[in-house]
């Protein structure tokens, strides 16, 4: 687990998508991979004319088709390429990590899954080259990927910059544990201001609780600030996020308790569509 990899296409995210992968290789001292994955649906015709052959079309026609279909796919290859070298040139102008170059014909998901042996850390932008113009949808393949992977997924917006306080949305679970174990063991946010809430009624008993997880997060050397918030989860976070000028969100992905629930299916779509800073997605 070595590799920051960076899921690049022809979207307004990309650069963004660099300037993330930039920042986190050199939190985690590590290479970046930029990846850029080629699916045939989006470059090929589409047609399929083998079953009119014999009922009035001509077989030029389907030979024309195929003709066009290699020549997409060679320059959707050349695109492709030229792309990656665009994009480990930015990087390398502003940060100095190294940087490898990946193409693959297939699937985002299965790629990286091939891939996640050897990632620490996978940055993917919200909206895909597909869907760069719905400023609050997300990509096609995103929900896929955070719901297959098992290390962690920075997600980014269409523009970066480098975050100097985070929030931790805190429920006492198991999962938020873990999350809390995590960012301690990682070099990825060290030296950043740590806001660790958690929204509930109980002020009183919740304050407890968070002491206790604050104290380990300051023993591993982060400056915490503690805050128990009541209301509805969605806009308590939102409202804590922009009041404290919250660069960036950490959240375990799935789970059960009334946070995870939030974060789950197409509570996590919501949360990831609406969201103006970057979210770090931890299993």
């Amino acid at each position: 687990m070595t590799n920051v990899i960076a899921c690049i296409d022809g979207s307004k995210a990309m650069l963004s998508v660099c300037d993330a992968s930039a920042w986190a290789a050199l939190r985690l001292d590590a290479p970046v991979i930029l990846l850029h994955v080629l699916d045939k649906s989006s470059y090929l015709t589409g047609f399929n004319l083998s079953g009119s052959i014999g009922l009035g079309t001509r077989e030029h026609l389907l030979a024309e088709m195929v003709d066009l279909d290699e020549r997409r796919s060679k320059l959707a290859l050349e695109q492709g390429k030229y792309m990656l070298q665009d994009a480990s040139a930015h990087i390398i102008k502003q940060s100095p990590v190294v940087v490898e170059t990946l193409q693959r014909h297939g699937d985002l998901v299965e790629t990286l899954l091939e891939q996640e042996p050897n990632a620490r850390l996978v940055v993917i932008g919200r909206q895909g080259e597909q869907h760069q113009e719905q400023t609050k949808a997300i990509g096609s393949h995103l929900e896929s990927v955070i719901r297959t992977l098992k290390q962690p997924i920075l997600v980014v917006m269409a523009e970066f910059e480098a975050p100097k306080r985070f929030m931790i949305a805190y429920d006492g679970s198991d999962t938020a544990k873990k999350v809390i174990n995590r960012v301690i063991s990682s070099p990825l946010l060290k030296g950043l201001e740590c806001h660790l809430v958690i929204v509930s009624s109980n002020q009183s008993q919740e304050e407890a609780g968070l002491a206790s997880v604050a104290a380990s997060l300051t023993e591993a050397d982060f400056n915490v600030v503690t805050a128990v918030c009541q209301g509805e989860v969605q806009t308590a976070l939102e409202v804590y996020q922009q009041e404290n000028h919250i660069d960036l969100m950490v959240m375990g992905a799935y789970g059960h308790s009334r946070i995870r629930e939030f974060f789950v299916g197409s509570n996590t779509t919501r949360m990831i569509s609406k969201s103006h800073i970057p979210l770090l997605l931890l299993r």
